[in-house]
């Protein structure tokens, strides 16, 4: 017989709206990456990482939302961050993930550095339909 599984972690969806839904979304994936056991280190990682994309969505795309939850996988625990949206999406994703290269006035190091601090990265885009963006930091 072998032992029951965990329930999967409820996804916790939140709107990225305002500046201040970004602060919100800092505080969101604090609280996940301290109940997944992540380190202080890998907590701060996650949490630069969320607030560059949440910035992001709000910034150049007018906004979207987050997907945020705890996940298991080989009896390791994590948290998994989807931001995604209905903006113009990103023209050319591979120029845009590379270090320096902003469309804007910033300095270039927000989906690059994002990658950077994560364990697993994916982008999705398409010109005009939007962005989406799921990242996965796992405690070690």
């Amino acid at each position: 017989m072998t032992s029951p599984q965990p329930a999967p972690a409820p996804t916790q969806t939140m709107t990225i709206a305002t500046n201040n839904d970004v602060v919100k979304a800092r505080q969101l994936v604090r609280s996940l990456a301290q109940e997944s056991g992540l380190s202080l280190v890998e907590q701060t990682k996650l949490v630069t990482a969320a607030s560059e994309l949440a910035r992001n969505t709000l910034v150049h795309a007018g906004g979207g939302e987050l997907l945020a939850s705890r996940v298991s996988a080989a009896g390791h625990e994590g948290v998994r961050l989807v931001f995604r949206d209905d903006g113009p999406g990103i023209p050319e994703p591979d120029l845009a993930l590379t270090d320096g290269w902003t469309s804007g006035d910033g300095m270039g190091l927000g989906l690059s550095g994002s990658r950077r601090l994560v364990d697993d990265f994916t982008l999705d885009t398409s010109v005009g339909e939007g962005t989406t963006v799921t990242v996965t930091k796992w405690a070690r």
